[in-house]
């Protein structure tokens, strides 16, 4: 049974293969002779083409009438025996030449990626055959549908690192795929490795880079880099798609004066501006608080038969609010409502903030009535603008346009809860503003600085709640303290801890357990014990949850003997040990157990039954008694006895565990889920969270 157990336990690969292997359906295998392979391919004849025989729907060529029927065909047998011998044999039989075009039209065949890879490599094996950079292409394309960016990735460099001729375009191509895959680096590293083996870039191979590099924060600067190179190549100069990218790379470093020279170079030579350039420069101008320049490229747009899109209008509205010009931002709207320009929801959030702010309601509200009438649909923004809008209204208004906003099915974004807790700070409505503070931290949004300080700020001055206020101020800092130890920010956890202190704020067991859970989370468990004694000499009682925090850490450290040390503690408290700190404590022994097997076998130990039975007394009775019972219960129902002996179930699985093949234990449990129950399995060996 043993070696029956290890032959089963070998690898992942030998798992695979057996299950595949003892499978009826897949490993049923079709059988046919070289003859019947000969026949299921025979070409039809003249007669039967005259009788009606072929294919409906077949099209037949002058120069060869039976072209389509062999794609097909050939097509039906990669379909049903994928690529192997049977797939080879239909090659041969009907004398299709492995060729340029063959290659590529087998690639675009509607089989898995798997066959495609296969009958590729196979190809390239050929005798008299080697793969062009029309094949390699096919192939990068088909791993881009697939989605595999590994395997395109390193087909990429297979084809820099071999013999086939690449012109401009294919590095263009290579560079736009890799920056769909979100590959910019590699792109960038593909592009030099071609241009110095393969080809010389042209202007449109620059501009391919350089738009894969705008695509993603930071690489402005490799933009002008890449720029100063096109233009020592001697054979390139820049096009309108050169500029615009460069415009936009300099207006995005602040580098205003270079984006406004190069717009002076461009029309010097003969090129006319984009109305995306156009649009950059005016954001420029408003930017600089140069209000009328940034109006006169509107009229210079016009006149060079230039029209202005939906980016332009929005670019003109936020920055004539921003000048204080709401009228003239809102006849900029109406214009272009005029002019037949429909709005995008950008552009209507953008000017309901700025009728907003200058108190025009009644013209805000109206706005986002007929945003229907545009084909527009309101999303958290525009809700998270009209409330902030309604908060130098009465604040009933704004709660209900919030409860509106969960109704439409919009979801509340933390920005959402911070106006309104602001807001009801604002307004002298604190525990509103409390009650929306306990929501935020349920939904597990970020900390909000400016939210927490106003709350703070507002229970610092509160009367109505001055004999809470310091119950109240704990409770703010403990979800802040909690949020920062979430995202990893520890240290600001730390000092907000310690600002608590200095303002006479005692921080409470909500405090120190938010602050101890952010220490484990960060793998700092010993400092999180020692603040769990300082809880106690300062006269704050830990609870449960105090006492689970440390036990989790020391669990997640793999250390048993403490673990159990701190779960006899806890049975000797007040607070008895819950569920959680049963499956905790039993998490740990089982990774511990693990952690050793693995050991051993690393050092070439077999394992036999005195391990098997070591482990299962780590692991713990209570574990196999829930699986003898489950076992029990089986029998009595069904009137059958399990397929296998327990142990056997038991050591294949310590097994499997030890080697940490999780794939492989899902498979294991959900093909013996009649016999062994997954969840306390998978729960106690540490493998469900």
């Amino acid at each position: 049974m043993a070696r029956n157990a290890k032959m089963v336990l070998g690898s992942n690969t030998v798992l695979k293969k057996r299950y595949i292997s003892t499978s009826a359906i897949l490993g049923q295998r079709i059988k046919q002779t070289d003859n019947e392979i000969v026949q299921m391919f025979k070409l039809p004849s003249r007669e039967d083409t005259v009788h009606g025989s072929s294919p409906p729907g077949t099209n037949f060529s002058k120069k060869d009438p039976s072209v389509r029927i062999l794609d097909e065909r050939f097509i039906r047998i990669l379909k049903i025996f994928k690529w192997g011998p049977d797939a080879e044999k239909a090659l041969e039989v009907l004398k299709l030449k492995v060729d340029h075009r063959l290659v590529r039209e087998v690639l675009k065949i509607d089989v898995g990626i798997n066959v495609k890879l296969q009958f590729f490599k196979w190809a390239g094996k050929r005798r008299n055959f080697e793969h062009d950079s029309t094949t390699y292409m096919a192939l990068i394309h088909s791993l881009d549908e697939a989605g595999l960016v590994g395997e395109m990735w390193k087909t990429v460099q297979e084809l820099a690192r071999s013999n086939c001729v690449m012109n401009s375009a294919d590095l263009s191509e290579v560079v736009r795929v890799l920056g769909k895959a979100k590959m910019v680096n590699k792109a960038l590293s593909a592009f030099y490795q071609i241009k110095s083996r393969k080809c010389k870039p042209t202007t449109g191979c620059y501009n391919s880079m350089m738009l894969v590099l705008m695509q993603e924060g930071g690489h402005h600067e490799k933009i002008h880099e890449l720029y100063n190179e096109m233009c020592n190549d001697g054979d390139c100069f820049p096009d309108t798609v050169t500029y615009s990218v460069l415009i936009s790379a300099f207006a995005k470093l602040g580098r205003d004066d270079s984006a406004l020279r190069l717009f002076d170079e461009m029309k010097d030579n003969g090129r006319h501006p984009t109305a995306k350039i156009y649009t950059t420069l005016m954001g420029i101008y408003f930017k600089s608080g140069m209000v009328e320049k940034a109006l006169s490229l509107v009229e210079e747009m016009k006149q060079k038969g230039c029209s202005p899109t939906v980016y332009t209008y929005t670019e003109l509205v936020r920055g004539l609010g921003k000048a204080g010009r709401v009228d003239d931002a809102y006849s900029v709207f109406l214009n272009m409502l005029r002019e037949g320009c429909r709005p995008d929801v950008v552009l209507i959030n953008n000017l309901i903030n700025v009728l907003g702010k200058v108190g025009r309601l009644e013209d805000a509200l109206k706005l986002f009535d007929q945003m229907g009438t545009w084909g527009c649909t309101p999303n958290v923004v525009t809700y998270n603008t009209v409330i902030k809008v309604l908060f130098e209204a009465p604040a009933s208004e704004a709660v209900l346009w919030f409860e509106k906003m969960k109704a439409d099915g919009i979801a509340p974004s933390s920005f959402t809860y911070s106006i309104l807790i602001d807001g009801f700070c604002k307004t002298n409505r604190v525990e509103k503003a409390l009650l929306l503070l306990e929501e935020m931290d349920e939904k597990g949004f970020p900390p909000c600085p400016a939210a927490y300080c106003s709350l703070i700020n507002s229970l610092g001055k509160s009367k109505t709640l001055k004999e809470n206020c310091g119950l109240s101020s704990a409770r703010v800092y403990a979800v802040m303290i909690k949020q920062f130890g979430k995202c990893g920010r520890l240290s600001e956890a730390v000092d907000l801890f310690n600002e608590m202190k200095k303002l006479g704020c005692n921080p409470d067991v909500y405090a120190y357990n938010a602050l101890m859970s952010g220490m484990v989370r960060a793998g700092m468990v010993d400092e999180a014990h020692s603040l769990l004694r300082a809880m106690e000499e300062n006269g704050c009682a830990p609870d449960m949850n105090s006492r689970n925090i440390i036990l989790n850490g020391l669990a997640k450290m793999s250390n048993p003997n403490r673990a159990s040390e701190m779960f006899a503690k806890m049975k000797e408290s007040r607070f008895k040990p819950a569920a959680v700190s049963y499956d905790t404590l039993l998490g740990c022994l089982s990774r511990f157990a693990a952690k050793l097997m693995k050991e051993m076998n690393l050092k070439g130990f077999e394992f036999d039954h005195i391990t098997y039975s070591s482990i299962l007394e780590a692991v713990g009775k209570l574990t196999h008694i829930v699986f003898v019972h489950h076992l029990e219960v089986k029998d009595v129902q069904t009137q059958q006895a399990p397929l296998a002996p327990f142990h056997y179930y038991v050591k294949i699985l310590i097994q499997l565990i030890a080697t940490r093949q999780v794939p492989d234990i899902i498979h294991f449990l959900g093909h013996h889920r009649c016999t062994v129950p997954r969840a306390p399995i998978l729960y106690n060996l540490g493998l469900l969270k």
